[in-house]
């Protein structure tokens, strides 16, 4: 709703007085509002608050009146109207268009509530401003003041609050996970060490969030992803500035993805999540698995991504590789020191290479001799070949990353390309 605020200077907000109560009930209908009290029954001539149709009924009003402003100078949501402009005399003129609509239909403002030609206000939770959307400052003290959770209910107050400015808070999913893990059900409420320091710094990410910029759909989306041991993170940005911060904490199934899925399902969610932004318009994807700059070139895809890359064929997209170093906005996002605090004796990436001899012709071949025990230069262990001390692999978009000797026992870590 705020996507098309870009370029605005100068705003002001109307605030419609007891908006339902300006609507009249048609003639007839009246009965239908009926209420018993102790001094008889009686019936509503204005619309009331609670009946099912009338947030609908209001809404659809609001845009039918201000359908010739809307997505030009003003964004409305329900009784809340924002008047936008990129000077202060076309702001003028806006206002008065907005005002004698709202006079020709009979409805009036709550004078005390509305805001006039200011360089920011208040909409919708928000801070709205020429720089961008910043979070309320007073919902922040809020948060600051909250204390310490001692139920279930409060635990699930605080994360609803916090979670209404999620998009401004860098790994959210992770940083909120052991709050989380409080309010699933038959799981005793236990306040510990990893809820508090959750708790303090959710509190603390808050308080220092970001002026998100407004999307100017003039100019190109960037999408960075990026995918660790147990989450996925992204970020929208353009012209380097950041639009909306995306992260989710894996479970399940996809906890068990090889390193190359775990990737492209953090590219899927993060256009899940954007769609709106980046269905129409060619974008840029950021990414630090190079292998993923040739997804359009494999000639045999599994059922899982068969169906992602159907998906992602939707979108005109330019795929550029960027190094794990340098993509370090979506790289914070999906992992945590406390999510790489467990260690194991892996290597990671040789997932990848496992499904891709199932693609390659020269490997194909081979497959058959791996239960006759007939290879000659090869050895066949757990799934990958082995040619004496070195791992081989297909000649296949990996060949440009992948030539690593095999080690018999490292610590889970995040290799970078320039380890040796």
């Amino acid at each position: 709703m705020l996507d098309e605020l870009h370029g605005a200077i100068i705003f002001s907000k109307i605030d419609l007085k007891s908006g339902y109560h300006q609507i009249r009930i048609k003639e007839g209908d009246e009965w239908k509002t009926a209420f018993k009290t102790k001094f008889g029954l009686y019936e509503w001539l204005v619309m009331p608050f609670g009946l099912t149709n009338a947030p609908s009924t209001f809404m659809r009003l609001m845009n039918h009146i201000l359908r010739d402003c809307i997505g030009k100078f003003v964004v409305v949501y329900f009784d809340d109207i924002l008047v936008y402009s990129k000077t202060l005399d076309e702001h003028l003129g806006h206002l008065r268009q907005v005002l004698i609509i709202l006079r020709v239909n009979h409805l009036y403002a709550n004078l005390e509530k509305c805001t006039f030609c200011q360089e920011q206000v208040k909409f919708l939770g928000f801070i709205v401003g020429k720089e961008g959307v910043q979070v309320d400052s007073e919902k922040i003290k809020a948060i600051q003041e909250w204390p310490t959770p001692k139920s279930v209910g409060e635990v699930r107050s605080f994360h609803g609050l916090a979670s209404f400015y999620r998009r401004f808070v860098k790994d959210f999913s992770t940083l909120a996970s052991p709050l989380n893990e409080l309010v699933k059900k038959d799981v005793p409420f236990l306040w510990g060490e990893a809820q508090e320091k959750a708790f303090k710094t959710l509190k603390e990410k808050l308080t220092n969030a970001p002026i998100l910029a407004l999307p100017n759909f003039d100019q190109t989306f960037e999408l960075e992803c990026d995918a660790s041991g147990l989450g996925i993170g992204a970020v929208l940005l353009q012209g380097g500035h950041p639009i909306a911060y995306f992260s989710e904490k894996l479970h399940g199934a996809t906890l068990n993805y090889p390193t190359y899925d775990k990737e492209l399902y953090a590219l899927i969610r993060a256009l899940q999540v954007w769609e709106h932004y980046l269905v129409t318009k060619e974008f840029v994807i950021h990414t630090d698995h190079e292998s993923l700059k040739y997804l359009r070139g494999q000639g045999k895809l599994n059922k899982r991504h068969a169906k992602w890359v159907e998906y992602l064929e939707q979108f005109p997209y330019i795929i550029k590789y960027k190094r794990g170093k340098s993509n370090v906005v979506a790289g914070a996002l999906s992992r945590r020191h406390t999510l790489l605090s467990t260690s194991g004796t892996q290597i990671l990436g040789f997932d990848d290479v496992k499904e891709l001899y199932e693609l390659d012709l020269d490997f194909q071949a081979l497959m058959p001799n791996v239960s006759k025990n007939l290879l000659m230069d090869f050895i066949f262990l757990r799934g990958n070949f082995l040619e004496w001390a070195n791992c081989a692999y297909p000649k296949d978009p990996l060949e440009s990353y992948w030539s690593r000797k095999v080690m018999k026992e490292v610590s889970w870590a995040i290799l970078g390309l320039t380890k040796p």
